[in-house]
């Protein structure tokens, strides 16, 4: 008679437990300090935004509204009833019409000087010659002079020209600055000189390849100095003041200027005439502020 082994048992496989973590919890008011700092932050930078924006918003709503609810108190910031009578006045009645073609005219001129500056810029960014760091040098030290030291200088030599009393005048002491030239040099050292080397090969000029590549490769840069010309030739109050004696040749600054002591009892139409200044520097500005950033970014400077 035979006799069956009894089954041996199956020895059970351990089961792999978690390694006891020694961290301590993290308490719940430790997790919310990063969001409540974030919403303080995000709060303080909402209300310098508010009140950095509200005199903008105020000369805008101001420059439509009528003359007794400009001048009445307590101060309403919304209109009760539109209009834009004061924008027609501007033109009308105080030839603010040929201060505008006068500042256009002064802006176009001065938009020459860009091409000046990008050839300068890349003289000194893509060419070796003597004395390169020198001049280089002494183009930056000009910066540390103030504008009102050369003002006398520059109206002597103008004067000799024969150019005061004349749109030319206005525009050309703003024509080239340092500070575009040295934008430009910044830019332009980071444009591959393979690139321009290639160009030459194939038989391509200088003024070919400045105009068929360093300028459109330039973009970024370009529409940095379009926006710094604009604002500079568009708010010039102090020189056109001196080398002007005829009212018709007056800019817009110097017109508001005039406006205010002229008509010192229209808050609406003062308002309306700082619009009509500042508008178009913002318009200028929304266009280009994304080459603005990237031009910045890409010339070195923060």
């Amino acid at each position: 008679m035979s006799t069956s082994e009894a089954p041996r048992p199956v020895p059970a496989r351990p089961v792999p437990t978690r390694p006891v973590s020694t961290r301590r919890p993290v308490p719940t008011t430790a997790r919310r300090r990063p969001a409540r700092s974030t919403l303080v932050v995000g709060v303080l930078v909402t209300l310098g935004a508010v009140a950095t924006a509200f005199p903008f918003a105020w000369m805008i709503l101001s420059s439509v509204k009528p003359r007794s609810e400009s001048v009445a108190y307590p101060p309403h910031v919304l209109p009760q009833h539109v209009t834009l009578e004061y924008f027609g006045t501007l033109f009308s009645e105080l030839d603010f019409g040929r201060y505008l073609v006068n500042t256009l005219a002064v802006v176009l001129i001065s938009m020459i000087g860009l091409v000046l500056m990008a050839m300068a810029g890349y003289g000194f960014a893509k060419f070796e010659f003597r004395g390169k760091e020198a001049i280089f040098f002494l183009v930056l030290a000009t910066m540390m002079i103030p504008v009102q030291v050369t003002m006398i200088p520059t109206y002597l030599i103008l004067n000799g020209l024969g150019l005061t009393n004349t749109l030319l005048g206005i525009a050309l002491p703003t024509l080239v600055s340092a500070f575009g030239v040295f934008l430009f040099r910044q830019f332009m050292t980071t444009i591959p000189t393979e690139i321009l080397e290639a160009a030459r090969i194939d038989g391509a000029g200088e003024a070919r390849v400045f105009a068929r590549i360093v300028l459109p490769m330039s973009r970024p840069i370009l529409a940095v100095q379009v926006v710094l010309t604009f604002i500079t030739g568009w708010n010039s109050f102090l020189w056109p003041l001196i080398i002007a004696s005829d009212q018709n040749l007056y800019t817009l600054s110097v017109g508001i200027a005039l406006l205010n002591q002229q008509v010192a009892t229209n808050p609406s139409l003062q308002m309306a005439a700082a619009a009509l200044m500042v508008v178009p520097v913002l318009i200028v500005f929304v266009i280009f502020q994304r080459h603005i950033v990237q031009g910045f970014a890409l010339s070195g400077l923060k």
